[in-house]
C-alpha cells in the first residue's frame, strides 16, 4: 500500500547517538575476553534509513527521456546489514535507486570507513533498480540530480553507521525456493526476415526486449531464466529476527514515482512476516527486510510464452505472490552461530565501446541540434551518448565476493543477464551463492559475448550499455577468482548428469554425442569420448532449457526435462543439499543463424543421427523452414550432400509445410506429419548404404523411406548441425542431444 509522502528517519539524531554509544559498548565487551563472546561468534546488526528527496521537484531516471516529479508515492530507503566474526567485518547495503555510479559509492564507502572502522573494500552497496527513484546516475536522456546526490551519499553512510550500532550476537541461515511464475525472459530473437533498425540507422536488431509480444515476429527467447529466490536470514541468539536479505531476478514491476517499486513492498512484507513468526509484540519487532536485485538484465515479469495481452497481477498482487514463495523458503531455514566472515574485492580495468570516426561525426552533427543539452528523440539520446563514450574511453569496475560461513554473495556492477548469474552460481565453490547485480557501480548492461551480434537495446553503445563485448566473461572470471580466494577452494565444473535416455544413447557407442549444454564455449563438446568436438559458429545462444517433462509447458525453467527421450540433467531430488539453482533442467542451444560444424572423417555411408529439435519459425514463412542436419562441403551444396530439415511453403504450395524433408541432389522427400511450431520433437535419420529412413518421435513407421541412386553414395567428412552446408535457411530454434553413429 502507498505510504505517507514523507516519513521521519528510523530514529531521531539524539536517540541514534545514544543507541550508537550503548551498542558500541556492547560490541567492545564482546571483543574483550568475556567468555560469552568467544572468537568466531557471529554478530549482526541492521538498519533502515529513509533516502527520500527533501527538495522537489527531482529528476527521475530509468526512462529514455528526462523527467521530473514532485510527489513521493512511497519512501525510498537504504537498508543495511553489518556482519562480523571478530576477525572480519563487512557491510551490505541495498539502496532504492535505479543505479548509483561507482564514484558516489566510493566516496560513501570512504566516509563510512572513517566513521565505523569497516574497511572501504569490505563495504558492498547495490541498487534495487527501481525505475521510479530520484536520479543518481546520468544515462540516456536523464542527468543525475545534483541536489539529490549529496543527500543519497550521506544517507548511505548513515545506514552503515546505524547497522553497526545495532550489532548483537547472531545466527545465520540460508533458504531458497523457485518462483518461475514471477520472472520471464523479455529479450527475444527476431526472425531473420523481421530484423529491426537501431538508433544509428542500421538494420541490426536481431534480438530485442519485448519482441515476444508479437509471436509472429520472433523465433524464441534469447537465453535462460533464473527463477531462484534466495534468502539469507539473521537472528539473534534468542531467535529474534535481525535481517532477511532476499535476492530475485526480476527487473522491476513499474510504479508511479517516487516509489521503491516492488522491492520496497517486498522488503516490508518479509520483515513483518519474520517478526510475526517469532511471536514478537509490535514494540519488540524490528527486523529489516531487504530485496536485492538479482541478474535480470534480460528479465521482466511478463511471460510472453503464455501472455494473452493482459497482465493478471498489479504490483501488490505480484509482491504478495512472491512473498508467499519467500515465506516458504524462510520457514525452512536452519541457523548456525559460528559462521566465519571474509570479503575480497577486485578492480578490473575495462574499455568502453567508443564510436569510430564515422559514427562520432554523425553523433556530433545530431548533438548540435540538441537544445539546452536535453535530448528529445532517441536519435539525439544516442548521439549524445557516443560523444560521452568517446570522452570516457575506459574505466575500472568493482567486483566483490563475501563469505558468511558456507554462504557466498557474488556481485557485478552491471545489469547482468540471467545466464551470467547461473554461471556464477553453478561454478561457485560455495554450497550456497547469491548474486547481486548493480553493486558498487552502474556500468549498464553486459550481455554475454554471443548476444552482441544480435543487437538490440541491451547492446547499443551508451553509458547504459557501454562496456567492451568481452566484459561479461572478464567479470565472471574475476568474480570466480574472488570466490575461490575467500573459500580457499577451487570453483566447481558444471556438467549435466546423464539421465536414462542419455545413458541409452551412450550405451549404443556413438561416434559423436553433442549434449549442447555449454554455458559458453567455442566448441560443442563431444561426450562420446572420441573427442570429435564441433565448432560453434556465431549466432548460437547458450544454456536454454531443453525438452520438458510436460509437453504442454514451454517455460520449463526449474523443472526436470524429459520426453521426448527423457533427458534429466541434474536429477538431485534426493539430495537436500542442493538449491533450486543447482537443480538444472536439461540444457540446449538456440540457433539464430549460426551452426555447429564438425569433422567426422570416419563416418561412412551407413550412419544414424538422432537429435531433439524445437522449431521457432512459422512453417509458412519461407520455402524451407530450416535445416537440422547436413553433410556436404562447406559453403556449397553438391549432388552427394545429404540434408535433413523441416519443409516450408513455396508460392502457396503447402505440400511440405511443417513436415520433415530429406534432400540429396535434386530430389526432396517429404514426411507425413505436420510438426507444430514451438514443440519439442525427436528425429532419427538412418542411412544404410543407399537406403534412407527418417523416424519421428520414436514411431515404428518412418516418415520418409527412400532409395538413393548408387552414384550419390561417396561419404563426406564435414557435418553441420543447425543449418545447411551453404548456410541456406539455417535452423531458427533449439536443438539438443545430438548423437551420431557409424552403422
Amino acid at each position: 500500500m502507498p505510504q505517507s509522502p514523507v516519513q521521519s528517519p528510523v530514529q531521531s539524531t539524539s536517540v541514534l547517538a545514544l543507541r550508537i554509544t550503548l551498542s558500541l559498548a556492547v560490541v567492545a565487551a564482546c571483543f574483550s575476553t568475556a567468555p560469552t563472546c568467544s572468537a568466531g561468534q557471529l554478530h549482526a546488526g541492521a538498519a533502515v534509513i529513509d533516502i527520500s528527496p527533501t527538495q522537489m521537484p527531482v529528476l527521475v531516471n530509468g526512462g529514455m527521456m528526462s523527467r521530473t516529479v514532485d510527489e513521493i508515492r512511497t519512501t525510498v530507503n537504504a537498508r543495511a546489514i553489518v556482519v562480523t566474526d571478530q576477525d572480519d567485518t563487512v557491510a551490505i547495503v541495498v539502496v532504492d535507486s535505479c543505479m548509483v555510479p561507482k564514484e558516489i559509492l566510493d566516496e560513501a564507502k570512504q566516509r563510512a570507513a572513517r566513521d565505523t572502522d569497516i574497511p572501504a573494500d569490505h563495504i558492498m552497496v547495490s541498487a534495487t533498480h527501481t525505475h521510479t527513484a530520484p536520479s543518481a546516475f546520468g544515462a540516456l536522456g536523464t542527468d543525475a540530480d545534483a541536489t539529490y546526490v549529496p543527500l543519497l551519499r550521506r544517507k548511505i553512510v548513515d545506514a552503515i553507521v546505524a547497522a553497526k550500532a545495532n550489532l548483537q550476537p547472531a545466527k545465520v541461515g540460508w533458504g531458497s525456493a523457485d518462483a518461475p511464475d514471477f520472472t520471464a525472459l523479455r529479450r527475444w530473437v527476431r526472425r531473420p526476415d523481421r530484423i529491426d533498425v537501431d538508433p544509428f540507422g542500421n538494420r541490426s536488431v536481431r534480438a530485442n526486449m519485448h519482441a515476444g509480444a508479437k509471436p509472429e515476429n520472433v523465433t524464441g527467447e534469447s537465453g535462460p531464466e533464473d527463477p531462484e529466490l534466495s534468502v539469507i536470514a539473521f537472528q539473534s541468539t534468542a531467535g529474534k529476527p535481525i535481517a532477511v536479505l532476499c535476492n530475485f531476478s526480476m527487473h522491476y514491476f513499474g510504479d508511479q514515482p517516487i516509489s521503491a517499486d516492488y522491492f520496497g513492498l517486498f522488503s516490508e512484507g518479509i520483515a513483518k512476516y519474520a517478526d510475526a513468526q517469532s511471536n514478537l509484540s509490535s514494540d519488540q519487532s524490528g527486523c529489516v527486510g531487504i530485496m536485492s536485485h538479482g541478474c535480470s538484465g534480460d528479465i521482466w515479469k511478463r511471460d510472453y510464452v503464455t501472455w494473452t495481452g493482459k497482465d493478471d497481477l498489479d504490483i501488490n498482487g505480484f509482491t504478495q505472490g512472491l512473498l508467499a514463495v519467500a515465506q516458504t523458503a524462510y520457514d525452512q531455514i536452519q541457523y548456525r552461530d559460528n559462521a566465519d566472515i571474509a570479503m575480497a574485492e577486485s578492480r578490473l580495468p575495462l574499455r568502453y565501446r567508443v564510436p569510430d570516426a564515422q559514427r562520432l561525426h554523425w553523433a556530433q552533427e545530431i548533438a548540435a541540434t540538441i537544445e539546452n543539452d536535453l535530448p528529445t528523440t532517441r536519435e539525439q539520446v544516442y548521439a549524445r551518448e557516443q560523444i560521452l563514450l568517446h570522452q570516457m574511453q575506459k574505466t575500472d569496475v568493482v567486483v566483490q565476493a563475501i563469505k558468511i560461513g558456507d554462504i557466498a554473495i557474488a556481485t557485478t556492477p552491471n545489469e547482468t543477464y540471467a545466464l551470467t548469474g547461473l554461471k556464477l552460481k553453478l561454478q561457485s565453490p560455495f554450497k550456497h551463492t547469491m548474486v547481486i547485480e548493480l553493486a558498487n557501480g552502474a556500468e549498464g548492461y553486459i550481455p554475454p559475448p554471443e548476444q552482441h551480434p544480435l543487437g538490440g537495446y541491451n547492446t547499443w553503445a551508451a553509458r547504459s550499455a557501454g562496456l567492451e563485448p568481452q566484459a561479461e566473461p572478464k567479470i565472471v572470471a574475476a568474480s570466480l577468482r574472488l570466490l575461490e580466494k575467500i573459500s580457499q577452494q577451487p570453483r566447481k565444473t558444471f556438467q549435466q548428469q546423464i539421465g536414462p535416455a542419455a545413458q541409452q544413447l551412450l550405451s549404443n557407442k556413438p561416434l559423436a554425442y553433442y549434449r549442447l549444454d555449454q554455458m559458453q564455449s567455442s566448441f560443442a563438446i563431444d561426450s562420446s569420448g572420441h573427442h570429435n568436438h564441433g565448432i560453434y559458429e556465431p549466432d548460437v545462444l547458450f544454456f536454454l532449457p531443453g525438452p520438458p517433462t510436460d509437453a504442454q509447458k514451454r517455460s520449463f525453467v526449474g523443472s526436470r526435462s524429459g520426453s521426448p527421450g527423457d533427458f534429466p540433467a541434474n536429477d538431485q531430488s534426493q539430495n537436500e543439499n542442493h538449491s533450486p539453482a543447482q537443480m538444472q533442467p536439461n540444457r540446449c542451444v538456440h540457433f539464430a543463424g549460426g551452426r555447429v560444424r564438425t569433422q567426422l572423417p570416419s563416418l561412412g555411408n551407413s550412419y544414424t543421427v538422432i537429435l531433439s529439435f524445437w522449431n521457432g519459425m512459422p512453417s509458412d514463412a519461407r520455402p524451407t523452414t530450416g535445416w537440422l542436419f547436413s553433410r556436404d562441403h562447406n559453403h556449397s551444396v553438391t549432388d552427394r550432400g545429404q540434408h535433413l530439415g523441416l519443409g516450408g511453403s513455396t508460392d502457396g504450395d503447402d505440400t511440405a509445410t511443417g513436415k520433415l524433408i530429406f534432400k540429396q541432389g535434386d530430389g526432396v522427400a517429404v514426411g507425413k506429419t505436420v510438426i507444430p511450431r514451438w514443440t519439442w520433437n525427436q528425429v532419427k535419420l538412418v542411412r544404410t548404404n543407399t537406403r534412407v529412413k527418417v523416424f519421428l518421435n520414436n514411431a515404428s513407421q518412418p516418415e520418409i523411406n527412400i532409395l538413393l541412386s548408387s552414384d550419390q553414395t561417396a561419404p563426406l567428412p564435414t557435418c553441420f548441425i543447425g543449418g545447411r552446408s551453404d548456410n541456406d535457411s539455417n535452423w531458427e530454434g533449439r536443438i539438443d542431444e545430438v548423437a551420431i553413429y557409424s552403422n
